[in-house]
Order: structure tokens, then sequence, then C-alpha cells
């Protein structure tokens, strides 16, 4: 989700729901080691909790990296081994490394040393021609002795070679039940399957078989599909937020941000699908879209795109 899943928008999702575990876009380790800290890895404190995700295959970089976003609060830090993106595999980082299970072992286990928080891998099946049932069980293991007890399985294959990033999220087929397989041959290991769940109807359908279930550009692109995982998946009483009371509550925010030098822009981008399927919606991404980037746009913009719902354009959504 790089790009995507920057700090304005982990706060809104938080908006939507207290206890799903966000997770940062994945920033490389050198970057946080020498970069600017505070852009990189800045975070309001309502986000919790929330996850570091990592990419790097060097041990003791990414040590370093995971002791730093440790100390900015960060409640897990999560290596990402299933990323296909071309600047990813030129790093020797990624998806790559599902072919380098030691190379991972080293690093988790040089980070753990650096770190009190959990520290866990985001993986695939497999890639490229792979044996996907040979080829998981003997990363999972390897990885698991070096102390990462926490997987995050997106149930596709990577290629590398042949296929875009676009692709990879697309055209390797799904493989559920290779994750049911994993968890259920190693109970003692959390198991998060990832990769094409839309609804929380199907992650409630995957909860019978893995420990967890992450939702990608489901929660991004129609975010209210997570007003409910409260509700449903942690606890009974919880309130389910309407979606104009989930604007309220991010105008302070949005303010807040404004007065320190934000673009209106960068915060509304990831509010655009809040309203997907119902009418109005249109009028919602529309007015967004086309005044949230003027010279001077403030809050006003969302409280009219708001109005423009509350009139039900009458438009499919």
């Amino acid at each position: 989700m790089m790009d995507w899943t920057d700090r304005h928008d982990r706060f809104f999702l938080r908006l939507i729901s207290r206890h799903a575990l966000l997770y940062t876009e994945m920033v490389t380790a050198q970057a946080v080691v020498r970069g600017d800290r505070r852009r990189l890895l800045g975070f309001h404190g309502q986000e919790h909790p929330v996850a570091l995700q990592l990419g790097g295959s060097e041990p003791a970089l990414l040590a370093e990296a995971a002791r730093i976003g440790a100390g900015f609060g960060y409640d897990e830090i999560n290596l990402n081994v299933g990323c296909p993106s071309d600047r990813v595999q030129s790093g020797r980082f990624g998806a790559c490394l599902m072919a380098e299970p030691a190379l991972v072992a080293d690093c988790v286990a040089a980070m753990r040393a650096a770190v009190a928080v959990p520290v866990t891998v985001k993986c695939r099946i497999g890639i490229d021609d792979q044996d996907a049932e040979e080829a998981l069980s003997r990363f999972v293991d390897e990885v698991a002795a070096a102390g990462c007890r926490r997987f995050v399985v997106h149930a596709r294959k990577a290629w590398l070679r042949g296929l875009s990033p676009k692709e990879n999220r697309e055209v390797p087929p799904l493989d559920y039940g290779r994750v049911y397989r994993l968890k259920a041959a190693r109970p003692d290991l959390d198991i998060v399957l990832n990769g094409g769940i839309q609804t929380l109807d199907e992650a409630e359908g995957h909860l019978a078989r893995v420990d967890g279930v992450m939702l990608g550009r489901a929660a991004y692109h129609t975010p209210y599909v997570l007003a409910e995982a409260d509700r449903r998946l942690f606890d009974p009483a919880a309130p389910v937020p309407t979606r104009e009371e989930i604007v309220e509550r991010f105008l302070p925010y949005v303010e807040a941000e404004l007065a320190c030098g934000v673009p209106l822009k960068a915060m509304t981008r990831h509010i655009l699908g809040l309203f997907h399927g119902v009418p109005g919606a249109r009028g919602w991404r529309r007015h967004l879209s086309e005044n949230a980037h003027r010279p001077g746009a403030g809050v006003e913009v969302i409280r009219d795109a708001l109005r423009a719902v509350a009139n039900r354009e009458a438009v499919p959504a």
C-alpha cells in the first residue's frame, strides 16, 4: 500500500474502527536510518494500534530501523517480504527475498534483538516457479525458528518476471487453501490471511480457519467496510459510526493539519470512497476532486461535499 496508507489515511481509518490493526506504508530501512525520521515515521497518538512496515535485506540496518521505529511508539514492526514492485526488487528486498529464507531469518533475529515489540513478516505463498506448497513451508519454518510468531500471508504467488505490480495483485490465482493448510500444520503460529478479501462476511468466513485477516485495497477504496468490524469481530457492544459522524470527527484533524501547512488534497484523497455505494457518492467524490486542490482550500470544501451527499444526487455511485 505504498503511497496510500500514510498518516492521514490511518487517522481517518481509525475513526471508523477503534480496534483494527493499522499498517504504515512500507518504508525502507535505509530511509528510516538516514532520512527525515519525523516525516517518515511521525504519526498521531490516536492511530494505535499501528504497525511499522519496513523493507530491506541487511540485518544490521533493519535492526537499527526497527529500534528507531519502536522508539517512535509503533506497536509492531513488520518486515515486508511480499511486495513485487521493480524498485523493490532492485534494492534486494520485498518478494524476491522469499528465495532467501535464511537471510530473512537473520533479519528477523536482528530486529527482535533490537526491540521489545513483536516483529512480524508479510509474505506471499511463493514466487515465480517455486512449488508453493514446499517453498512456503520451508520459508515459514526457517523464519519462525528465528523467533517470528506471526506471518501475514498474501494468498497469491508473486511473479517477479513477466507481471507488473498491478498484475501481481490480480493475475496469480488466489489459493486460500494453501494458507489454511499452513495454519493447520503450525497451530502455534499466528497466521493472518491477505489477498482479495472484500467484505466482513468474507473475513468472518476465513477467521474460522486462520487467526486474522488483512484488508488492503478494500479498506482503502471502500473504507466504510470497516464500520461494523469492531462490533462483529472485537466487541459486540461497540457503536457503528455513520459516515456523516466519521466526517465530522475528521474535520478537527483536518483543521489542525491545515494550520501546519498540509494541503487539503493530501487528506481528502483518502476519503473519496467513504460514500461508495450510496446515493450522492458521485457528488461527494466530484466536489472533493474538483476543489480540494485549489489554493487556500479548507474544511469548507469537505462540508460542501457532505451537503452534496445530503442532497442525495441520484446518479450511480
